[in-house]
């Protein structure tokens, strides 16, 4: 795609960027009586806070859901906003494009396309509504700014490369966009790559053309994610790229052996590379966790009513799919893991591959999250058991955001010399 296109396709963002403009939001202003913090807390809220995925713009278009409004996990299941962020020292992080898996002609593949632009408008958007508070950031420097600024740090990150369709060259609008770290597949396989849930192998790792969108990324300076991706796809991923891995959101499999965690042998491998492994909250990567009878009952009779392929679904029966699914997680509750196995995934991967390459990635607001953690609210007892386990405040700030910075640091060194950071559309 030629730059004049990728000039067309972001002018329709700007001008609705724009329009925004008479309706933007003060500052949210802490409370006044806001009780003192603990020595920890403190000490908490002075790190930069990154985490590597967080799955809320897929709320920002609802009708329940305001940014600088605090929500209530236990009542509308939601896990970030900017009151919680300021209570949980939540500095920012990669706000996530994330498109479902779909099939792969072209009617699907345009249509995915235009999901994700227009997700990836939803994240421009909310640092066009809130300027006071959130700043989009295209590098690592911008990121030590905005946190200096004391603003919320808004990345982007692409969840499944499906939009992005059977030619690499779309990669660079979305980069033009703003977008700086992709994962190659998701749930199930698709046209770049194998993934780690499906019950099939195509590809054996990448695809070809999986492989040309490693190659593109490092072009770009792009960060590669690995989560989701089976182990034969993470180890062809480090054999191409010429930059260290991140593993968004994924976690070890010598605690649970799921797909979706990877062996003691290919997490060192990432960190040997130089990589990072964001390690999730999400539950039944965790631990095994069994379902009522009720609840599989309902969750059987869902099925029968909406299928198991999303994509063949219309938007109206999306919506209805959405509002059967919140009922019935609160009338039959799934299994929830805890806080102590979320502590012995971390503390086992910092033991695997050490302090320079661990950080958080919960998956938050994309079904992370346990008890004793509900949402970002809870994030300094993270820090507390660290300190707990004996890492010193140097290490800790690496893991919240240290390592992260360093790895896309080395990914922006890395990028061809012809690409150039697009800051004039922030």
């Amino acid at each position: 795609m030629g730059l004049s296109m990728k000039r067309i396709l972001f002018l329709v963002p700007a001008a609705l960027l724009a329009a925004c403009t008479p309706q933007v939001a003060a500052p949210a202003d802490p409370a006044a009586d806001a009780p003192a913090l603990t020595p920890v807390e403190a000490l908490h809220q002075g790190f930069m806070v990154l985490d590597s995925h967080l799955d809320t713009p897929a709320n920002f278009h609802t009708e329940d859901y305001t940014f600088s409004k605090r929500g209530d996990f236990d009542v509308d299941g939601t896990q970030v906003d900017l009151p919680r962020m300021n209570e949980g020292g939540l500095d920012g992080g990669f706000w996530v494009i994330f498109t479902v898996q779909g099939p792969l002609d072209d009617a699907s593949l345009n249509a995915a396309r235009t999901a994700a632009l227009l997700r990836q408008m939803s994240i421009r958007e909310l640092a066009a509504k809130y300027p006071g508070d959130v700043e989009l950031a295209f590098t690592a420097d911008d990121a030590d700014r905005i946190f200096a600024d004391g603003k919320k740090i808004v990345f982007q990150s692409m969840e499944n490369a499906y939009p992005i369709g059977n030619s690499v060259s779309l990669l660079e609008t979305f980069y033009v966009g703003g977008l700086r770290m992709i994962s190659p597949v998701h749930f199930r396989n698709n046209q770049f790559a194998d993934s780690a849930t499906d019950v099939n192998t195509v590809f054996g790792g990448l695809s070809p053309l999986g492989e040309d969108l490693v190659r593109e990324a490092n072009r770009l300076g792009l960060m590669l994610d690995g989560s989701h991706a089976s182990e034969d796809t993470v180890w062809d991923m480090l054999a191409i790229s010429t930059t260290p891995l991140v593993l968004s959101h994924s976690g070890p499999k010598g605690v649970y052996d799921h797909p979706r965690n990877l062996s003691d042998n290919l997490l060192k491998a990432v960190a040997d590379k130089g990589g990072v492994v964001q390690v999730n909250a999400y539950g039944s990567y965790l631990e095994e966790l069994v379902a009522t009878p009720e609840r599989l009952a309902a969750l059987a009779e869902l099925e029968t009513r909406f299928g198991t392929d999303p994509s063949a679904l219309t938007p109206e029966q999306v919506e209805e799919y959405k509002t059967a699914r919140k009922t019935l997680d609160k009338t039959f509750p799934a299994p929830r893991s805890t806080f102590e196995k979320f502590k012995e995934h971390m503390l086992y991967t910092l033991e695997l591959v050490g302090p320079d390459h661990v950080g958080m990635g919960a998956d938050w607001d994309g079904g992370g999250g346990v008890d004793g953690m509900k949402d970002i609210a809870d994030l300094p007892k993270v820090t507390a058991m660290l300190l707990e386990a004996g890492y010193s405040e140097e290490d800790i700030a690496k893991i919240w955001g240290g390592n992260l910075q360093r790895l896309m640091r080395e990914v922006e060194a890395a990028k061809s010399s012809d690409v150039t950071s697009p800051k004039t559309l922030n």
